[in-house]
């Protein structure tokens, strides 16, 4: 085997490889594993793919010996793969293999550029799983870019190292952002692509309420304070269930903060929209009372059978309940899960007898299909009829047939 020689161009190889791990984020590994494909391919490309090479490198140092590696055979028939035993020495066998070192200066300037390809196209690859991997990590969590462009209403976000899109199902309308601002939105979904990772943003989702709230308030990222339900309609108004696990922290005011700093913080990263925290109940019904404030409610009946809370509230809070176009009601029924019926107090009588005339009603139809069911299990044993009863029944029918005949000709 010859001895091997220093390329002379390794210390240049080994600052370039040191500059690309610090600029470009890639694992050395990676940007190892790249430069032994390149000179694999540039060997290749320079003796024919036939021939076996092999890639001695040091892992820490990023020295590397390159070598044809060829077959020990008594008859050699292709040179490229094979190596007759008296050509390698006594040392080897028939099956062994020898390795004979290749020198970087027998590359051509053709094989060069191949390598040069192959790495940068490694460094690429690498650099897309570098960033797939990042912003997985960030899944469900705040980012911060810069508008950079707009293509059919989709916008598309500069990270710094990637481009993010911001689809227009997940803009909201009041929203107006320019060219170059600065936009805070949730990273929705992570996909990889032929092109590389797709980062796909939000600025509608309820994950972004939560986020920011867990941003500005110190109990909820302690564990003290935990929000257990949001209902959002974007850019407009949010409704925030919170629970705290510790009874002398008030759940309500540590997300309000000191004046309602906290809160308005939060209001302002979403463009001046409301948001309601609301204490949240294992009891279904106080937790529908606190979810409709700001308005005043009188009662809440459960009809569980059909999934209904019914409300009753003072007259004069009867919209104020329901809110701007039927909003306030939507958010709480969104975000208790009971489908919400507000009634006035001086209707409320009549609705709760119409929910119980349905009920009853419900119950009669259900009934008759109750009874089948059990007759039906009952088997054929309660459905069979005697056979001599069935003779007796017959003959009875046209005993009777027969004698009503006769009076009729009687009459005639």
């Amino acid at each position: 085997m010859k001895t091997a020689k220093t390329s002379p161009d390794e210390p240049t190889l080994r600052e370039s490889l040191r500059v690309l791990e610090g600029e470009r984020s890639i694992p050395r590994e990676m940007l190892l594993e790249a430069l032994e494909a390149a000179l694999i391919s540039a060997y290749k490309r320079n003796y024919g793919s036939e021939a076996n090479v092999v890639i001695n490198m040091d892992r820490d140092t990023g020295e590397y010996k390159i070598y044809h590696r060829r077959a020990v055979v008594e008859n050699v028939e292709d040179p490229k793969i094979e190596i007759s035993q008296k050509e390698a020495g006594r040392k080897y066998e028939p099956g062994d293999y020898y390795d004979e070192e290749v020198t970087p200066k027998s590359f051509g300037r053709i094989a060069a550029q191949t390598a040069k390809q192959v790495i940068v196209q490694r460094i690429r690859e690498a650099e897309r799983d570098t960033i797939f991997n990042e912003y997985s990590q960030k899944l469900h969590d705040i980012v911060n870019g810069t508008v950079q462009r707009y293509e059919q209403r989709n916008m598309y976000v500069d990270l710094g190292r990637t481009e993010a899109l911001l689809p227009l199902s997940e803009q909201v309308p009041r929203e107006n952002y320019r060219i170059n601002d600065r936009i805070n939105a949730f990273v929705l979904d992570v996909r990889k692509t032929n092109k590389g990772p797709q980062i796909i943003l939000s600025r509608a989702a309820e994950g972004l309420v939560q986020r920011l709230l867990e941003r500005e308030v110190p109990e909820i990222n302690d564990n003290i304070v935990e929000i257990m339900a949001i209902a959002r309609e974007p850019g407009s108004r949010s409704k925030v269930a919170v629970h705290s696990h510790r009874l002398e922290v008030d759940a309500v005011g540590a997300c309000l903060g000191p004046k309602s700093s906290r809160i308005a913080a939060v209001s302002d990263e979403l463009r001046g929209e409301k948001i309601d925290i609301i204490r949240w109940s294992p009891d279904p019904v106080t937790f529908i009372n606190n979810a409709l404030a700001p308005a005043k409610v009188l009662g809440v009946e459960l009809f569980e059978d059909e999934g209904v809370g019914l409300v009753t509230v003072p007259d004069y809070q009867l919209s104020l309940a329901i809110g701007r176009e039927g909003q306030n009601v939507r958010l709480a029924a969104r975000l208790t899960g009971w489908r919400l019926d507000i009634t006035s107090e001086s209707e409320a009588e009549e609705t709760r007898a119409r929910y119980l005339a349905e009920r009853e009603e419900r119950a009669r139809v259900a009934e008759p299909e109750a009874v089948e069911e059990e007759t039906a299990e009952q088997g054929v044993a309660t459905t069979e009829i005697d056979p001599e009863l069935i003779r007796k029944l017959e003959e009875f029918k046209r005993t009777m047939f027969e004698q009503s005949r006769s009076q009729e000709q009687g009459e005639e």
